[in-house]
């Protein structure tokens, strides 16, 4: 992956992780009282995802690999190719689904999921990065640290 891309993208998924720790509320009654502080969580998680997919498909891309379906798919090759945990692909795969639910309007949204997401899941995408970042670094330094 092109190392000024990827940079990019990983600081603009850190800011959006950030954006979510300072506005996440305290309580659900917060949150459910407050439709702008919903739609800022809503689009900082929604991009979240953008961006932990566009990594994704870019580690994919540069793979000898089967080009994926759909989005979550991704996660799923990189997995089997050892770039990513299981865990890590099974729970950015279940951030994807979110992501579809949140910008295709599926059906509305569960406030209680956003919560619990916002409390519980962001170290799924720090442990994303982390196994993302790790890769970039041995391919820039031929495998070496």
């Amino acid at each position: 992956m092109d190392p000024d891309i990827t940079a990019d993208k990983i600081e603009s998924l850190r800011r959006c992780l950030r954006r979510l720790e300072q506005k996440r509320p305290a309580r659900l009654e917060e949150l459910l009282a407050n439709v702008d502080l919903q739609d800022i969580l809503a689009l900082n998680l929604e991009r979240a995802v953008q961006l932990a997919v566009d990594l994704a498909a870019m580690r994919v891309a540069e793979l000898d690999a089967r080009a994926p379906q759909t989005m979550g798919e991704s996660f799923a090759i990189l997995a089997e190719a050892g770039v990513l945990s299981n865990q890590t692909a099974e729970r950015m795969q279940k951030a994807v689904g979110f992501r579809n639910i949140a910008v295709h309007s599926y059906r509305d949204l569960d406030w209680t999921i956003v919560f619990a997401i916002v409390h519980e899941r962001l170290a799924d995408f720090d442990t994303f990065i982390a196994e993302i970042d790790t890769e970039d670094r041995e391919n820039s330094m031929g495998g070496r640290e």
